[in-house]
């Protein structure tokens, strides 16, 4: 509760646009892979980029890069045409993708040290050993990257990513891979960076409870386009089902309930949960009591992100 209530803090406070992106295109031939993408993000705000696979994240993700040339539109940083000014703009610009392949033969702390001089950075040394820590990577500083699981891997490619303290991230699921406990850590130490350096990142995730508690805003994008453009929470308000699970003794009476009464459910051992329109729950629950069905256990789920997300991914097919 404290880091949402943080973040609706933070997020009235902020002003300074950092990075713009307008009418941004890519065309590959007769296929429109990004189409006419706009949107801002603020200095110190965690932006989400979500959408299913193919609906032009990663196309998205590597104009803002400069890797690919948009062909319409514009990308600014910090005020500045990257398109102009690229190589002063990528000093303060950095990202981590899980899909990035490092140097296989080269060991952790060389693939750290030679990637430290493609920016200014003062104390080299220093700095990579700092992040060799950060990041736990300590045992495995003189592991060729061959030799890493794809966890390890993608620790490695997050030092990488904070290693010229930018002041833009792009992380392209940044916590893939990892284990629980090392990802709640990752999380932890993204949010304390942007608290203590406002750092504005744009991140890419298919772990919706990881977007609800790091972003302060996402923007939805379906074959190319902005569907959505709103807070975690309004986006998930915007469904209208939630979902009632119920302990009852007679359950075979209350699936035939449901089935006649048109009510989506699953089944799990004595459990059943049933979707219902959040409005009509308490018609529900007085309908299934008139009905002569009892139930010992009630919990309710509030519609969440990722049904925002099934819904509205669901709607390509």
């Amino acid at each position: 509760m404290k880091q949402k209530s943080y973040k609706s803090v933070f997020s009235k406070v902020m002003q300074k646009e950092i990075l713009v992106a307008k009418n941004l295109s890519k065309q590959f031939g007769s296929f429109k892979a990004v189409d006419r993408v706009s949107f801002s993000l603020r200095e110190g705000e965690i932006l989400g980029l979500l959408g299913p696979n193919g609906a032009g994240k990663t196309t998205t993700i590597q104009m803002l890069l400069g890797v690919l040339t948009p062909t319409k539109g514009e990308v600014f940083y910090f005020g500045k045409n990257l398109r102009a000014n690229r190589e002063e703009i990528l000093e303060e610009v950095n990202f981590s993708s899980t899909y990035t392949n490092l140097p296989w033969d080269l060991t952790v702390w060389e693939n750290l040290h030679f990637v430290s001089y493609l920016y200014k950075i003062g104390d080299r040394k220093k700095r990579v050993d700092e992040l060799i820590d950060i990041f736990k990577l300590k045992e495995l500083r003189k592991k060729r990257i061959i030799e890493l699981s794809a966890g390890q891997v993608t620790r490695v490619n997050l030092a990488k990513a904070f290693i010229n303290y930018p002041k833009v991230l792009l992380l392209d699921e940044p916590t893939a891979s990892l284990d629980p406990d090392v990802a709640s850590y990752i999380r932890e130490f993204i949010l304390k960076e942007r608290r203590q350096f406002k750092v504005s990142i744009v991140f890419c995730s298919h772990n919706m409870a990881e977007v609800e508690e790091l972003c302060d805003r996402v923007i939805f994008i379906n074959h190319g386009k902005i569907i959505a453009d709103d807070t975690p929470e309004k986006l998930a308000r915007s469904i209208e089902f939630c979902r009632v699970q119920l302990l009852v003794e007679n359950l075979r009476k209350l699936q035939d309930f449901c089935s006649k009464n048109n009510f989506g459910f699953t089944v799990e051992g004595r459990y059943i949960t049933i979707k219902v329109k959040e409005k009509h729950l308490a018609d529900f629950l007085q309908d299934i009591s008139a009905a002569g069905i009892s139930y010992d256990e009630i919990s309710i789920e509030k519609p969440t992100l990722e049904d925002y997300f099934i819904q509205n991914s669901s709607k390509i097919h």
